[in-house]
């Protein structure tokens, strides 16, 4: 059947000067002058054309039915084009949920299609190859940008405006097309997928907080979070560590509801068990936090908001942290 790609709007479809006029999924895949030479169909779905900034969890979870009945209907492979700006979380949420072998590629555009250099093209052709590629099955959601194939699990945007935006500082790109030639070097842990089929309105209840730890922060502004959210990601300092003035209301807000510890350096792991002092992760898993392992702040978010939608009991919370983190 060959691919199926479905288009959510995002820099790779703003035609320049055109207010609000989006580009639709067709237009996209017809401005990729290489592709008809691939040999491989590809069908394009008009979705949710919205800007990624303001796509929510019940719209991702959208998509990734749309996507996963494809491939059951026959589609080697799906791409989904998409803004930017939460491509790193929206990726990481398709892949908790994602059902097949098949790939599923997620790539957009840092320039718009009118400007010179317009890099949404290149992107959807090296896109729909991962998609088709023997290479990339089974290692779930990944995103394709700028010839490089990161993990959804890892992926970061790191750059505001360059077109090399991604990277995956803990690890590494998974491969890279090179050549036409989808080259894969390493192979994502992969888990059985969680179920995709949440109650809307439990989603919708399941509100989950990101705290950055700052200098000198007391936490003031989380008073009362545990009447307004069920769950808490912080971003902590370095390996998991806050102020000793905050981590006696962290203590008490993880006796209400779950709270994910988390670097704010963007790569690496918290630790567990190797600093003791005051707001030290030792201090703080001692308070009830929940180790996050090597997830950054918003990969944690993503997790512990599907898990809670779900109805995880705390030990299945703190289990799928465990192994996914």
């Amino acid at each position: 059947m060959g691919v199926v790609l479905l288009a959510l709007g995002g820099t790779i479809s703003v035609p320049g000067d055109s207010r609000g006029a989006r580009l639709s999924g067709a237009e996209i895949t017809a401005a990729v002058l290489d592709l008809a030479d691939l040999g491989v169909g590809v069908e394009a779905r008009d979705v949710h054309a919205v800007p990624s900034g303001s796509l929510t969890f019940a719209q991702v979870l959208d998509v990734v039915e749309i996507a996963a009945r494809a491939v059951t209907e026959g589609a080697d492979g799906v791409v989904v084009t998409q803004g930017t700006d939460t491509l790193e979380e929206t990726a990481f949420l398709a892949d908790l949920v994602w059902p097949h072998d098949a790939p599923l590629a997620l790539t957009g555009a840092m320039r718009q299609p009118a400007m010179a250099g317009a890099d949404g093209p290149a992107n959807v052709l090296a896109a729909v190859r991962v998609a088709t590629a023997r290479e990339a099955r089974g290692a779930g959601a990944l995103v394709v940008f700028n010839d490089e194939v990161h993990a959804a699990r890892w992926v970061r945007k790191t750059h505001s405006t360059s077109t090399a935006a991604f990277a995956s500082p803990s690890a590494g790109p998974l491969g890279h097309v090179v050549e036409g030639r989808v080259r894969m070097l390493l192979a994502p842990p992969r888990h059985e997928p969680l179920s995709a089929e949440v109650d809307r309105e439990r989603l919708a209840a399941a509100r989950v907080a990101l705290h950055v730890v700052a200098l000198d922060d007391d936490g003031a502004q989380l008073q009362g979070l545990d009447r307004t959210h069920r769950g808490l990601v912080v971003a902590g300092f370095g390996v998991g560590h806050v102020p000793g003035a905050l981590a006696s209301r962290l203590g008490t807000l993880a006796e209400h509801m779950p709270v994910v510890l988390t670097s704010r350096t963007g790569s690496g792991s918290v630790l567990r068990h190797t600093y003791s002092a005051p707001g030290s992760e030792t201090d703080l898993r001692r308070r009830g936090l929940i180790d996050g392992g090597f997830l950054d702040p918003y990969k944690a978010r993503v997790l512990l908001r599907l898990l809670l939608a779900a109805g995880a009991a705390r030990a299945d919370i703190v289990e799928a942290f465990a192994s996914r983190g």
